[in-house]
């Protein structure tokens, strides 16, 4: 289950978005490769904690490996994973001015210059695939409330305790936490927020 607390854009803010108020995740914890070996070997696996932990480390260094060649890696049912670029904005593949032409690099472009380095930077994108696409998650996922902020809803609504609180408490987990995750992802606004439409930070 996913808990959700509510963030509200500062009244002050210059953005059209002041005074609104978003669903965001809380995060629970942060998982390692070695708590995840820890985890796996508890699902009564013949592997060894140890021995998991080797395979996952020489797996993610793998996929680095085969990234940096220009493949992609296809993680079924979890994510593709593949280099992209942000690019510099050429005016020409060769200035005769300078005599400089197009480069196969990395690097800022100077001012003024109508041509040099292609790329600004290499990036990692993962790209969600099978059940981690956003319409299975949206399937699969259930949505909560954290307690702080049941508290708060029902603040809102004049409750603070008794039959009617958590009658609030619990219509805003129903209808707030589905509308508000929606709000969220869809507008991306602040820490925790959805994509916002940048499909190289962001999985599908």
């Amino acid at each position: 289950m996913i808990e959700l607390y509510l963030s509200k854009v500062s009244e002050t803010s210059q953005s059209e978005l002041a005074g609104k108020i978003y669903a965001r995740v809380d995060y629970k914890q942060e998982l390692s490769i070695e708590d995840m070996a820890h985890h796996m070997a508890e699902h009564n696996t013949s592997f060894s904690e140890g021995t998991i932990t080797g395979i996952l480390i020489d797996f993610v260094k793998c996929i680095r490996e085969q990234v940096l060649m220009g493949n992609t890696v296809k993680i079924r049912n979890l994510a593709i994973f593949k280099a992209t670029v942000e690019a510099n904005a050429l005016e020409t593949l060769y200035d005769a001015r300078v005599d400089k032409m197009a480069q196969a690099s990395i690097g800022a472009l100077a001012e003024g210059a109508k041509t040099g380095a292609a790329v600004r930077t290499i990036k990692l994108l993962a790209q969600s695939t099978g059940e981690f696409t956003r319409d299975e998650l949206n399937k699969d996922v259930k949505l909560a409330w954290t307690d702080k902020t049941k508290a708060e809803i029902a603040a809102a609504k004049g409750t603070t305790s008794g039959e009617s609180g958590n009658s609030g408490s619990n219509s805003g987990t129903q209808n707030g936490g589905q509308n508000g995750g929606n709000t969220g992802g869809n507008t991306g606004g602040g820490d925790n927020g959805g994509g916002g439409g940048d499909d190289d930070d962001n999985m599908n």
